[in-house]
C-alpha cells in the first residue's frame, strides 16, 4: 500500500515536471517568435549612457502592459508601457491616461499597408506604413501627416523577430541570453 503512494506521488510530480517544462519551452519559443520580446530584464544596451530595459509589469484597463525604462544620452529618461495584444499590434498606453492608446506597429500587415497611431486626426497621429518585411525583420515608416511642421518627413523603426528594436546595439539581453559583448 506504501509503495502504491509512493508510486502515485512519483507519477505526480513526473507530470508536473513535464508540464512545467512544456510551458517554459513555449515561452521560450514565444520570445523567439516576436518582433519585440517582452520579459521583465529585457535589455537594448548602447552604453551606460543610452539604453531600454523592461523593469515591471503594470495593468492599464486590465490588460497586462510592460514598464519599459529609457535613458538617453545620460541624462534624459523616458517611460513608457507597451504590450503586443491579440491580434499582434504593438499597443502603448499609459497608466495615467488609460483611455488612450497608440499602435506602434502591426506585426500582423503587409508590405505596403497603412495605419494611424491613434485616429484622433491631431498632431500626434501618424500614418504608419509597412515599408519592409520577411521572416525576419519588420520596417514601419512613420509620417505625421497632421503636424504642420513635421508632414512629409518620415521615420523609420525597424524590428528584428527575438532581439527587437534594429538599432546599433552593443549588447541586447532576452529572456536571460545575452547578444553582443
Amino acid at each position: 500500500m506504501l509503495m502504491k503512494k509512493i508510486s502515485t506521488y512519483l507519477s505526480l510530480i513526473l507530470v508536473s515536471l513535464f508540464i512545467l517544462s512544456c510551458q517554459k519551452k513555449k515561452q521560450e519559443n514565444a520570445a523567439a517568435d516576436s518582433f519585440l520580446p517582452m520579459q521583465i530584464g529585457n535589455l537594448w544596451y548602447m552604453n551606460n549612457m543610452s539604453y531600454t530595459e523592461i523593469k515591471d509589469t503594470v495593468r492599464i484597463n486590465k490588460k497586462l502592459f510592460y514598464k519599459f525604462y529609457s535613458l538617453v544620452g545620460g541624462d534624459a529618461s523616458s517611460t513608457f508601457y507597451l504590450r503586443i495584444d491579440e491580434n499582434n499590434k504593438l499597443i502603448e498606453s499609459y497608466p495615467g491616461d488609460p483611455t488612450k492608446t497608440y499602435t506602434r506597429a502591426d506585426f500582423n500587415a503587409k508590405i505596403g499597408e497603412k495605419f494611424f497611431t491613434t485616429g484622433q486626426k491631431d498632431e500626434n497621429d501618424n500614418e504608419v506604413t509597412v515599408v519592409q518585411k520577411s521572416d525576419n525583420e519588420m520596417t514601419f515608416s512613420f509620417d505625421p501627416v497632421y503636424h504642420p511642421n513635421l508632414k512629409g518627413h518620415p521615420s523609420e523603426v525597424k524590428y528584428i523577430k527575438g532581439k527587437g528594436w534594429a538599432e546599433k546595439y552593443e549588447k541586447i539581453k532576452i529572456d536571460g541570453v545575452v547578444y553582443g559583448k
